[in-house]
C-alpha cells in the first residue's frame, strides 16, 4: 500500500531542550573534572567561535563533546559511570513523556541528539521510546588509554584552562577580529592546546574518532531519517534550540518542512519559523497533531491565529481538553519569527530557557 501524505509526515526532534531539561555533557563534566561547570562553559563558548565565526574547516558546533573526551577519561569517566550518572540524573520538561507517546501515535519520529550514546539509552529507557529511532553521538570511551605522563599534562591543561577568563562573543560579530583582544589570546591558547599539543598525543585519538552529532551530522541524520521512510523533507518537522540545530533548521525550511524553536537561544530562535516559549511540551503536541492533518501550513496559521478560539478551530477536542486543564487563561507564548520580532522574540526566549532549564545550562550556546 502507498503511504498517504499525512502517513509519510515526520516528526524528528532534538533532545535537550525539547524533551529533556539536561546538558548532559555539562554536567558530565562539572561532575568528573574539578570546577567542571566553569571549564565546559569556556570550551563551549569556544565551540561558538569555531563553529559560528572561525568556521574551522571539519569542525561544527557541538564538537565541545570530542574535545572534552580526554578531560573527562583522565578524571575517571568510564562507559558504565557515564551511563550510570545520566540514568540518575535525567530531568525531563514537564509532559515530554505523554507527548512523545501521543506524537509516536501519528506520525514517524526520531530523535536525533548530539548526546552521547549513553546519556540517550538512559533517556530512552525512562521514556520508552525506541533507540533504534536516535541519532546520537556514538561513543565507547573504555576503549582509549591514558599513561601516566599524558595525565599529568591533560590535568595541567585543565589547570590552565580553568584559569582563562570566559570568552565573550559580540552579538555581532563575524570575525575573530570582532572578539576582544583578551579573548582573542584565549582563542589562540584553546587552539594551541587543542590541534597542536592534544593531537599530537596519543589520547587525541579521541578528537579524531569520535563525531558528535551536531551541525552537518545533525542534517545528515535528518536526510538519512527522510530517506529510510520513503518521506520527503517537505513532509518532515523539526524541533531544536541551540547552534546544534542551525544546519537542520536551514535543511528542512529550505525544502518546505516545519521548523520550531522551542525555548530557543539567539541561534535556534533566528533560523526557525515559530518560536514557542512553555514550561510543558503539550505545545509540542499541538503542533504536531496540526501538522500531522494539515501539513506546514496548517501550523502557520494556527500559530497566527495562536488562542483558544484557534485550539478550538485547528485541534482535536483530546488536546483542546488537555490544554484547557493545564491554561484555563492564558496560553504559553508561541509565534510565528519575522523580520520585524525576531530580535523581541530571541531576547525573550533567551531568557525564558534559563527559568526552564537554569542559568548555567540556559546561557550555553
Amino acid at each position: 500500500m502507498t503511504p498517504t501524505r499525512k502517513q509519510r509526515r515526520l516528526f524528528i526532534t532534538d533532545c535537550e531542550g525539547p524533551i529533556s531539561k539536561n546538558d548532559n555533557a555539562y554536567e558530565l563534566t562539572e561532575h568528573f573534572i574539578p570546577s567542571g561547570g566553569g571549564f565546559f562553559t569556556l570550551i563551549s563558548k569556544y565551540d561558538d567561535v569555531q563553529a559560528d565565526i572561525v568556521k574551522r574547516r571539519g569542525y561544527k558546533a557541538g564538537d565541545t563533546l570530542r574535545l572534552i573526551l580526554p578531560f573527562l577519561k583522565v578524571y575517571g569517566a568510564t562507559n558504565e559511570k557515564m551511563k550510570k550518572f545520566s540514568t540518575e540524573h535525567i530531568l525531563l520538561v514537564s509532559g515530554a513523556k505523554e507527548t512523545l507517546r501521543f506524537v509516536i501515535g501519528l506520525m514517524s519520529t526520531f530523535i536525533v541528539s548530539t548526546s552521547y550514546e549513553q546519556y540517550m539509552r538512559a533517556l530512552c529507557d525512562v521514556l520508552d521510546f525506541p533507540f533504534e529511532n536516535v541519532h546520537c553521538t556514538k561513543l565507547d570511551l573504555d576503549k582509549y588509554k591514558v599513561d601516566n605522563e599524558e595525565a599529568e599534562k591533560l590535568r595541567r591543561f585543565r589547570d590552565e584552562i580553568a584559569a582563562m577568563p570566559m570568552i565573550r562573543i559580540p552579538a555581532d560579530a563575524t570575525s575573530i577580529d570582532d572578539l576582544f583582544p583578551r579573548d582573542r589570546e584565549t582563542v589562540k591558547r584553546l587552539d594551541e592546546i587543542f590541534w597542536e599539543e592534544l593531537s599530537s598525543m596519543e589520547c587525541g585519538k579521541m578528537l579524531e574518532e569520535v563525531n558528535p552529532v551536531g551541525g552537518y551530522e545533525k542534517a545528515r541524520a535528518v536526510q538519512h531519517i527522510v530517506e529510510g521512510t520513503d518521506s520527503s523533507l517537505s513532509e518532515s518537522s523539526y524541533l531544536g534550540d541551540s547552534i546544534t540545530d542551525v544546519q537542520p533548521f536551514r535543511m528542512v525550511k529550505e525544502r518546505g518542512g516545519l521548523t520550531v524553536s522551542f525555548n530557543g537561544n539567539s541561534y535556534a530562535v533566528r533560523e526557525a519559523e515559530i518560536a514557542v516559549l512553555s514550561e510543558h511540551t503539550i505545545i509540542t503536541s499541538v503542533l504536531a497533531e496540526v501538522f500531522c492533518h494539515l501539513g506546514r501550513e496548517g501550523v502557520i496559521e494556527l500559530v497566527k491565529e495562536w488562542g483558544q478560539p484557534a485550539l478550538r478551530k485547528y485541534c482535536s477536542s483530546t488536546l483542546q481538553s488537555r490544554m484547557h486543564r493545564l491554561y484555563p487563561k492564558n496560553l504559553p507564548q508561541v509565534e510565528v519569527v519575522t523580520s520585524t520580532n525576531r530580535e523581541r522574540l530571541i531576547e525573550e526566549s533567551t531568557a525564558f530557557r534559563k527559568t526552564v532549564r537554569g542559568e548555567a545550562v540556559g546561557g550555553l550556546g
